[in-house]
């Protein structure tokens, strides 16, 4: 393949992405905010929970490997 063929291609790429680019749906700011808030919240949420989690099993572990 010839180096101006690359060079074709690449642009070609270039182009075909930002068309494609222009199609998407683009959440508004106020849609971008609530979706953000709700990740962190349920992402802080599955923390403590997993947190929780972690601190039951190693008393569990503490409990039948240690005797305490």
């Amino acid at each position: 393949m010839s180096t101006k063929s690359q060079g074709k291609q690449r642009f070609k790429f270039v182009g075909d992405t930002i068309a494609e680019l222009r199609k998407v749906a683009w959440p508004t700011r106020q849609e971008a905010t609530y979706l953000t808030t709700i990740v962190i919240i349920v992402t802080i949420i599955m923390a403590i929970i997993l947190w929780l989690f972690d601190m039951g099993f190693a008393e569990l572990m503490n409990i039948i490997l240690l005797g305490d």
